[in-house]
C-alpha cells in the first residue's frame, strides 16, 4: 500500500471499536511504523456531539452515552424529519445523509467545555425537560487504526495514547 493517497476516488476502509461497532471512514493516509501499518482516516458521515443545553450555561458535552439511551432514539426521529439519520458507529455519533454544511460567515464560533473545540449546532430537541443539541465539530474528525490481517481497527485508549505521537512526528515530516 502506498503512503498517501491521490486518485480521484478515496479509498474507504471499515474499522471496528473495542466493543465491535463499526465506522466506515475514507482513507487518508498510510503510515508504517515498527513493523506495523498505521491508517489514519476520517469519517465518511458527519462526526457528532452530544451536548446537554442548559439556560444561561455553555452546552455540556455528554462523553459517555449508550447505544440505546431514549435521548438518541429521540435524535434519531428529529434527524428523520431533516431526512437524517443518527448512526451509532464506532469512536463516535455520525449522521447519515444530506446535512446541510453551515455558511463561514453565519458560524456563530463558539469556544465551550474545557478542551476549547469549535462546534456547530445542527438540532436541538427536547426529553423529559431536558434540552438537548447534535453539533458537528468545525475541525476535522481524524481517526487512527492499524492494519492487520486486511482489517482495520480502531486505536483506542493506552494504544492511542502511546502511537498518536509517534504518527504525528511522521505526518510533519510528510507536510500532511
Amino acid at each position: 500500500m502506498s503512503a498517501t493517497i491521490k486518485n480521484d476516488e478515496v479509498p474507504t476502509l471499515l474499522v471496528k471499536d473495542s466493543q465491535g461497532s463499526d465506522l466506515l471512514c475514507f482513507l487518508e493516509q498510510v503510515v508504517p511504523l515498527e513493523g506495523n501499518e498505521y491508517a489514519l482516516l476520517t469519517p465518511v458521515d458527519t462526526p457528532v456531539s452530544l451536548f446537554q443545553l442548559i439556560d444561561d450555561q455553555d452546552p455540556k458535552l455528554i462523553e459517555t452515552i449508550e447505544k440505546y439511551e431514549p435521548i438518541l432514539e429521540v435524535a434519531d426521529v428529529v434527524l428523520q424529519e431533516h431526512d437524517l439519520r443518527l448512526v451509532r458507529s464506532a469512536i463516535t455519533l455520525t449522521v447519515s445523509g444530506e446535512l446541510e454544511e453551515p455558511e463561514p460567515e453565519e458560524l456563530e464560533e463558539k469556544d465551550f467545555d474545557e478542551n476549547y473545540e469549535l462546534y456547530e449546532l445542527r438540532v436541538n430537541f427536547k426529553v423529559e425537560n431536558e434540552e438537548y443539541g447534535l453539533y458537528i465539530p468545525l475541525d476535522p474528525l481524524f481517526v487512527v487504526g492499524e492494519i492487520k490481517d486486511g482489517k482495520t481497527v480502531v486505536l483506542e485508549g493506552e494504544e492511542f495514547d502511546k502511537i498518536q505521537p509517534i504518527i504525528e512526528a511522521e505526518l510533519e515530516q510528510r507536510d500532511f
